[in-house]
């Protein structure tokens, strides 16, 4: 009897600062460890956004820009997502309470050819208002004839209001962890180890919720790790 093929998994994602980037290679590497193969397809702007963006002034207007869900063109993607695989991870940032704006052109572009009869795993990276970026993200798919059977969140571990204003710090260019009294409350920018790690685990979880052909529903993402 021939040996089953393992399955095959797609990351398709965006990562503007890097957070996403840092989820999704751990998320890799526990679905490695569980023998799934991994194919990596990173969604490139036409013009190439910047990070951090520079100034107070220009973060301003992409932020405005992005809460009425600009679109932002992209390069041609690979031939490597046009393949059939067993599960297609969606990934990027929260943008102004949006999916970003790389995330919405690839709907707008490709969403049903990619999509449809397809299983689809939401991955979002955000500070922690995430709830509009995922119902309207998982609306979108079901419209192009997708499978959404579950969804994994990440928000940045420092509390509210510090993590709000410390994204917009970070976006303009500021350094607000080093920062004298802001600095006690906001340690860092983005997602911790710990995080990575708790990533990590959830690769392998899908991993094995895929070789066992089981119902990706039964997973639960919702951790404190992930959400604290």
């Amino acid at each position: 009897m021939p040996k089953a093929l393992p399955p095959k998994v797609l990351f398709i994602y965006y990562s503007f600062s890097g957070q996403t980037n840092g989820l999704l290679n751990h998320l890799a590497i526990g679905l490695r460890q569980e023998g799934v193969e991994v194919v990596m397809e990173k969604l490139r702007p036409l013009k190439p956004l910047r990070f951090p963006v520079g100034n107070i002034p220009q973060t301003l207007i992409m932020m405005l820009t992005t809460f009425f869900r600009a679109r932002t063109p992209l390069q041609p993607r690979s031939k490597l997502i046009n393949k059939k695989y067993n599960l297609i991870i969606l990934a990027g940032p929260t943008w102004s309470y949006n999916p970003s704006g790389p995330i919405l052109s690839l709907m707008d572009q490709d969403g049903e050819a990619l999509f449809r009869d397809q299983k689809i795993l939401p991955v979002i990276s955000c500070r922690g208002y995430w709830r509009m970026h995922w119902y309207g993200l998982r609306k979108k798919l079901f419209k192009c004839g997708g499978q959404v059977p579950n969804h994994i969140v990440f928000s940045h571990p420092s509390k509210e209001p510090w993590r709000t204003i410390g994204v917009f710090l970070k976006i303009a260019g500021k350094a607000p962890e080093r920062l004298r009294i802001f600095g006690k409350f906001y340690q860092r920018y983005g997602h911790s180890k710990i995080q990575l790690e708790e990533a990590e685990k959830f690769g392998a979880l899908i991993g094995q919720t895929l070789k066992e052909n089981k119902d990706l529903a039964a997973i639960n993402f919702h951790t404190d790790i992930a959400l604290p």
